[in-house]
């Protein structure tokens, strides 16, 4: 959508996406039923195929520009489709470069050019009205395109106004009335535009007559009156890609196999490294002496689910994630910040309870004003210039300040200096990843989201955290709904290519092809 400075923008909180998602999955949920955990070899090798969404074989051919293109835009379609159905709150906003960014200075400095051009001919005497004629030319254009099909009346009025070959004439005879011009485009404007830009009119009516400062402002409101438009058709869409965004997004993601057979090679990687984790040898003695010792192969959906939660805990720096993943990468990496920044608060407040003890016991407010200033400090933990260890001394401070002064309230003796010395370096070691606390709250959270992945009605365990984890309850309730909702929508979308990338790599020597054929057992991985 080609418009003039603007962007996708969303103004959502991870709680409203994350519930939006949510809807989205149990949506998919509602049409297929859950299956069991295995099944049986011959239905999941079975090569009975379906044309319903999958593609068909293609054989290694060299990639054309041209392919190259259409997959781009067929990537960027998916990833505007997604969005809107995902995120209730999707939209486009003009676009506000940072004050002092470099793009911000070029256009300003190009745009201010443009104007002085502008005022500078039609200061000349005589008035030079070729650069606003193209201007008007460009506004009429931009009004026709807010007109919908059979408004033929205001059409036909506009191009009689806005007749640019009237125009051209009237300016060779030094007979063009600019400003009366302006006076129409801005009525015409008013009659178009949504109700909240009725301000914005009304400035235009009251603006001073510099012709140039004027035609400016009407730039400006057409552009916010642009974005209008396309925001008012996404949410005329959102309802359409709700019913049918599973088949669009999985047909939208073939058409991109097509052209790029290749652009399943990361997924199955993702894939290959959970089969190998879940693949234990069998010795001798299990084969009764007879053979070779050979490999347990997993169900596949237990395939699945380990490689599930891996896209939880994702190395963004080693590898790309899967490509069927792509589109909620940004999603992803907020969970796994939030995520991490909850098990840092955790580990600090059981180090604090388990270092001073009872004196503290059974004191709520205590506690929250603990975990509220320990999340403030440790705000933005996941970029790359945030010092945590530095950081953990100033929560190490603050945290003893504030025990000293509820202590003293209550008539207790204040943290002797050993104890406070003790207790700064108890929580300055949980950067090292062999410290008992972090390892046993991360143990205990994968645990969580494990249970929440393997359980078909995972609602009911939102609420049920592992011992050591009700500090962060309603955290860990909010993101395991969020995760467990992008993964639902992802099975529902991507079930039957993951079906045959796992069948190829249980049962067959030949890497997996990128056209799945759709069988039983690749119904049940898009339902369970």
């Amino acid at each position: 959508m080609p418009l003039n400075d603007e962007r996708p923008g969303s103004t959502s909180s991870g709680e409203e996406q994350g519930s939006d998602v949510e809807s989205s999955s149990e949506r998919c949920d509602s049409m297929t039923s859950t299956s069991d955990l295995d099944c049986s070899r011959e239905s999941f090798t079975s090569d009975c195929s379906s044309k319903h969404c999958t593609p068909s074989s293609s054989p290694p051919k060299t990639i054309k520009l041209d392919e190259v293109m259409e997959s781009s835009r067929d990537l960027s379609n998916l990833s505007i489709a997604h969005e809107i159905i995902v995120n209730r709150n999707f939209h486009l906003e003009p676009d506000r470069l940072p004050q002092d960014s470099l793009w911000k200075i070029v256009r300003d400095n190009v745009h201010k050019a443009f104007w002085d051009i502008l005022e500078s001919e039609l200061n000349d005497d005589p008035p030079e009205y070729g650069q606003a004629i193209r201007l008007l030319e460009e506004i009429r254009e931009v009004l026709l395109s807010f007109l919908n099909p059979g408004t033929n009346r205001m059409r036909t009025q506009i191009m009689e106004v806005l007749n640019m070959d009237l125009i051209r004439q009237q300016a060779d005879n030094e007979a063009v009335d600019i400003q009366g011009l302006a006076s129409y485009i801005i009525t015409t404007m008013g009659k178009l535009c949504a109700p909240v830009r009725d301000e914005d009119i009304q400035k235009l009516r009251e603006s001073p007559d510099n012709t140039v400062s004027l035609f400016r402002e009407i730039f400006r409101v057409l552009d916010l009156m642009k974005a209008d438009v396309v925001n008012f058709t996404i949410d005329n869409l959102r309802p359409v890609l709700h019913r049918q965004g599973v088949e669009y997004e999985r047909a939208t993601f073939q058409s991109i196999l097509d052209k790029t057979p290749s652009a399943l090679e990361h997924t199955t990687s993702w894939i290959k490294s959970a089969l190998d984790e879940l693949s234990t040898p069998i010795t001798k003695e299990q084969t009764d002496g007879q053979g070779k010792g050979k490999r347990l192969v997993p169900g596949p959906f237990q395939v699945l689910n380990v490689a599930f939660l891996r896209i939880l805990t994702w190395d963004y720096d080693k590898s790309p994630l899967p490509e069927t993943w792509m589109t909620d990468e940004t999603r992803l990496r907020e969970i796994q910040w939030q995520l991490q920044q909850c098990e840092a608060v955790n580990e600090v407040l059981l180090i604090i309870y388990s270092t001073i003890g009872g004196a503290i016991q059974g004191l709520p407010s205590l506690s929250d004003r603990l975990k509220r200033m320990i999340s403030v400090l440790l705000d933005g933990m996941h970029t790359k210039d945030f010092n945590l260890e530095e950081a953990l001394r100033s929560v190490s401070a603050q945290i003893c300040c504030e025990l000293n002064k509820s202590l003293t309230e209550r008539s207790y003796p204040s943290l002797s200096p050993a104890l406070q010395a003790t207790l700064t370096g108890q929580i300055c070691s949980i950067t090292q990843k062999d410290n008992p606390i972090r390892t046993l709250v991360e143990d205990r959270v994968q645990r969580f989201f494990t249970v929440l992945i393997w359980d078909p009605k995972p609602k009911i365990k939102l609420e049920q955290v592992p011992a050591g984890l009700t500090a962060i309850k309603p955290e860990l309730a909010l993101m395991g709904a969020q995760f467990i909702s992008l993964v639902n929508y992802n099975k529902s979308v991507y079930g039957p290519f993951y079906a045959d990338i796992i069948r190829k790599l249980m049962f067959s020597s030949s890497p997996p092809a990128a056209n799945p054929p759709q069988d039983t057992a690749q119904d049940s991985v898009a339902s369970n």
